[in-house]
């Protein structure tokens, strides 16, 4: 029985599915599914992880290079989206977690508990 090793990703490969990754992060974003969202966003990282313990010595070809920057261009792209839609909801619980911080303050230094 002969033993097959797998072989590691190239970094094109890995750039490939954090782009779809991120693509798939847009469409949560866009439909308010943070469980959702924040489950893709930890594989993102785990695949950013992957690339930056490789040393880095990997080769590209021209036409590799091309399209590592298009990739990446890309995620950028999904990021700055996805932000779009979940920096306002990022604001609006600041400003709930704000509210009640102040609140509880003004609650104890006039003595009032509930």
């Amino acid at each position: 029985m002969m033993l097959t090793i797998a072989a590691m990703p190239s970094q094109i490969d890995l750039y490939q599915q954090m782009n779809a990754l991120s693509a798939r992060m847009v469409e949560a974003a866009r439909a308010n599914d943070w469980e959702q969202l924040i489950d893709l966003e930890r594989d993102v990282a785990a695949l950013r992880d992957t690339l930056m313990a490789e040393d880095g010595n990997d080769t590209l070809a021209p036409g590799e290079i091309e399209e590592k920057r298009r990739l990446i261009q890309n995620i950028l792209q999904d990021d700055a989206e996805v932000r779009r839609h979940t920096e306002p909801w990022m604001e609006q619980v600041r400003r709930f977690l704000g509210g009640d911080v102040r609140k509880r303050q003004v609650d104890q230094a006039y003595g009032i508990t509930r």
